[in-house]
């Protein structure tokens, strides 16, 4: 691997105050735990938790925890957060579920449907903070003119976002406003819920790979980190393998762009 290609795979992100591997993995897809422990070897520290299939994951970390936490970057949040007293017993239950001490980040999840955003939220998540039971205060969302605002103006370290070859509106209405606060930035979707790994109607040569898609979003140099859901080990090793080939060459990104159109339609 050349200096530049491990660069592009590892970042120092200033919201988290630590560097990190680029290429995050989402926990609620069922990848098996020794496909999760290679993962940690090959050297993913950051990590999306849910509720959801993620008992394979939940058993790999726990076993990293006592030894190795700082080495995980460990992200997880709310199921519904409309009411500020919630999030409360929502960190203390994935704390003890997780058999750890506190989340290098929480979420309000799908803020303005499923999470509210209010003083009372942002005091209660203060306390917490100040308890030591979490360190970052993120959201993920998919308004992007309101992401736009936040980003510039409130308080949130980290904002998990849609962003893909189809769906790149992103690039318009949040990134220019990234410059003043400097929030983590980590993108979901990038294979647009798998729409991007298979060809539109009257397209002509080869559909996105999943590789691709994770080297578009962080060949942006506003996304931080980009989450994966891969469901074997042989998803996992192909995706990280595809991070580690660099950014995409200017051709290789007209190309996704244009084919993310048609799949837009």
């Amino acid at each position: 691997m050349t200096a530049a290609t491990a660069e592009f795979s590892r970042r120092h992100v200033v919201a988290l105050g630590r560097e990190v591997g680029r290429l995050g993995l989402a926990t609620n897809f069922g990848l098996p735990e020794r496909a999760v422990r290679l993962a940690l070897d090959r050297g993913v520290d950051y990590f999306f938790w849910t509720t959801f299939r993620s008992g394979p994951s939940t058993r790999a970390l726990r076993e990293t925890f006592p030894s190795g936490r700082e080495r995980v970057v460990l992200a997880a949040g709310t199921t519904v957060g409309w009411f500020a007293g919630t999030l409360r017993g929502t960190v203390e239950r994935t704390l003890r579920t997780l058999g750890t001490e506190y989340l290098d980040v929480f979420q309000l999840n799908w803020l303005g449907v499923a999470s509210s955003y209010s003083e009372a939220h942002l005091a209660e998540l203060a306390k917490l903070r100040d308890e030591g039971k979490i360190r970052k205060v993120g959201i993920s969302i998919h308004d992007r003119v309101r992401a736009g605002r936040l980003a510039e103006k409130s308080s949130l370290d980290l904002f998990m976002i849609r962003y893909n070859a189809a769906h790149p509106g992103a690039e318009r209405d949040i990134f220019p406003h990234l410059e003043r606060r400097k929030p983590a930035v980590v993108a979901y979707t990038a294979t647009a819920w798998r729409r991007l790994l298979r060809k539109p109607s009257g397209w002509e040569g080869q559909p996105a790979t999943a590789g691709d898609c994770y080297r578009f979003c962080l060949s942006s140099p506003h996304v931080d980190v980009v989450l994966s859901g891969p469901k074997t080990e042989e998803e996992l090793v192909a995706n990280l393998d595809a991070v580690a080939r660099g950014p995409l060459t200017p051709e290789e990104d007209t190309r996704l762009r244009a084919f993310g159109r048609a799949v837009h339609g």
